[in-house]
């Protein structure tokens, strides 16, 4: 898991809508929430009204990075037109982009999606967890709870609470051969 207090990993990804090249030195000097998505996963699907919401609610206050690292090898419904028609249906505005060699997704130490990563506006890691508390059929409602209160704390100047619990969800999707050290 990256630790609090890290920097934002340098990257350069495309973007899923038409493969023009977004880097992290290209964002607005503002708070950055990295979320590493999948169009498959049941877990992703659950919380996509309320990715919605966040996408509409800090527009203009918080760039939002939507990731997708699955290898299409073993999961190709997750490549980049399915993405993009995702964000399509939902609305968003969100930056998705696509990580075909999954060096971002290794960088962050990403393990699931959904997996969130808030940085403050410069650039250091204050938040890596859950959006909330709601799981596909455990009954309770998807608020974004944990994630709204971390990235109300960063535009607010105050300071993120230290306990942050993990996302849970759908393991990314290694390309056969390549997964990282601390996967399995």
């Amino acid at each position: 898991m990256l630790p609090l207090g890290t920097s934002m990993p340098p990257w350069q990804l495309p973007r899923v809508e038409d493969g023009q090249a977004l880097s992290r030195s290209q964002l607005p000097p503002e708070p950055v929430l990295v979320m590493f998505l999948a169009v498959h996963c049941p877990f992703v699907k659950h919380v996509e009204p309320e990715l919605a919401r966040l996408d509409q609610g800090y527009r203009g206050r918080v760039s939002l990075v939507g990731i997708g690292s699955n290898s299409l090898q073993t999961h190709p419904e997750d490549g980049p037109r399915f993405m993009a028609a995702q964000k399509q249906r939902l609305g968003m505005e969100m930056h998705y982009l696509h990580d075909g060699d999954q060096a971002v997704a290794k960088a962050f130490h990403a393990a699931c999606t959904p997996d969130f990563f808030l940085f403050d506006a410069n650039h250091t890691l204050v938040y890596r967890g859950q959006l909330d508390g709601s799981r596909p059929g455990n009954g309770v409602s998807c608020d974004g709870a944990d994630l709204r209160t971390a990235l109300d704390a960063v535009l607010t100047g105050r300071p993120v609470a230290a306990l942050q619990r993990p996302s849970l969800g759908c393991n990314i999707k290694w390309h056969p051969g390549a997964e990282p050290a601390w996967f399995g």
